[in-house]
């Protein structure tokens, strides 16, 4: 029982307990069972009762049940009021163990659990090869991107692009910025003009958006679409994928004009490759790139060594193409352009946000019939121009949140 005991329950299953004890036909393992479902109701009943309050449902502290202050107030019934709802919620936000909650939604939103899923390919990228301390220097960049992003309510357009950036020694020299040396992450105000700022283009994502070998428009722009934007793409008919030239021949734009021209490709594709396209300026672990690397044994190799003492086996081919149109017609030539569209779709990106932090703090789908609702509470802040915290506030206080 442990943390449970502590805090207060057990109720149900004194009282099962001493039902069962009258009942003699069952035997210790029927008994250990039932007990071990009171147990578990008891732990329902009780999350139910403090649902509308942050300590449990949004898991901002450790996820554990309520403190001592917050069933303080439940039993007062007071958590029902406003004021008091978001007071607790800012007092939740505030202790130092709502990193946990931070944490555990990027890696359910951003699929940052998954950046040692893939090693990058010791033929093409032996550069990176075992470059521990620039995956963990991404991962914690976007970890206190979102904790800015949420500190400072900052507007969520933000996401997308912004005009710093958190780097150290390691991170700032694969992102070319200059003046930034040593470990220790730290804020930097970025260059005018440059391709970073926002999630679209830290390492991280760039990462855990390829495979290690290549990079795919397809992949990377319907994870735009779906994580970022929170438009739903359909599984794709039975056709057979785009495989990239690893030799630097063909260019996987031209490989996809022909995909796209089949008709029940098309009208996804159309959502799906131009955020994909504007990120082909980044390799499989985010770095900047004009070229297309390739390995070619009729080609000689650029001259170096990776970080796996081998020589270079790779040459660079083809040049990059970022430019592309939305599906409405907006062209685009860089991802520069790219994220200056995405700022302007602050309503979509909103309620995107609300959505992703609905499903993880309630564990429940968001369903057609709560459309409406996740609109109502996105739109509360646009006064606040959709600030983070602001969004957090609402969901907290909404019906949806509450219910759930």
């Amino acid at each position: 029982m442990g943390d449970w005991e502590a805090s207060g329950g057990g109720t149900v299953e004194l009282e099962v307990d001493a039902a069962l004890r009258r009942e003699p036909c069952l035997s210790d393992a029927e008994l250990q069972s039932l007990r071990t479902i009171a147990r578990q109701v008891e732990r329902v009943l009780y999350g139910r009762l403090f649902e509308s309050a942050p300590g449990r449902s949004f898991r901002l502290t450790s996820g554990k049940a309520p403190d001592a202050a917050l069933r303080a107030r439940a039993d007062r019934g007071e958590i029902s009021r406003p004021d008091v709802l978001r007071a607790e919620t800012e007092r939740m936000l505030a202790d130092p163990r709502s990193h946990r909650f931070r944490e555990a939604f990027l890696d359910y939103w951003l699929d940052l659990r998954k950046m040692e899923d893939s090693t990058p390919s010791t033929t093409l990228y032996n550069d990176y090869y075992l470059d521990d301390a620039l995956a963990e220097a991404a991962v914690a960049e976007t970890r206190l991107f979102f904790s800015e992003l949420l500190e400072r309510d900052l507007p969520v357009r933000t996401l997308v692009d912004a005009d710093f950036a958190h780097l150290n020694g390691r991170l700032a020299e694969h992102y070319g910025i200059q003046g930034v040396s040593g470990i220790a992450m730290r804020r930097v105000p970025l260059p005018p003009g440059g391709v970073r700022g926002g999630l679209l283009t830290q390492a991280s994502v760039l990462k855990v958006t390829a495979n290690g070998t290549t990079t795919s428009p397809v992949l990377r722009g319907k994870w735009i679409v779906e994580r970022i934007l929170g438009l739903e793409i359909p599984p794709p008919p039975p056709v057979p994928a785009v495989e990239p030239d690893i030799r630097g021949a063909v260019t996987i734009r031209e490989q996809l004009a022909k995909h796209r021209s089949d008709p029940s490709c098309a009208s996804c594709h159309r959502r799906m490759d131009p955020p994909g396209f504007a990120l082909e300026s980044f390799d499989v672990m985010g770095g900047f790139r004009e070229r297309y690397r390739g390995v070619d044994e009729a080609k000689p190799a650029l001259a170096g060594l990776g970080k796996n003492g081998q020589p270079f086996a790779f040459h660079f081919g083809l040049p990059v193409d970022a430019a592309g149109e939305l599906p409405d017609g907006r062209p685009f030539a860089d991802i520069r352009d790219f994220k200056r569209l995405m700022r302007t779709e602050d309503a979509t990106l909103a309620r995107n946000l609300v959505k992703q932090l609905l499903i993880y703090a309630t564990g429940a789908p968001v369903r057609f019939s709560d459309r409406e609702a996740l609109t109502g509470i996105s739109e509360s802040t646009r006064a606040n121009h959709y600030g983070v915290r602001s969004l957090v506030h609402a969901i907290v206080a909404s019906d949806l949140f509450q219910t759930k």
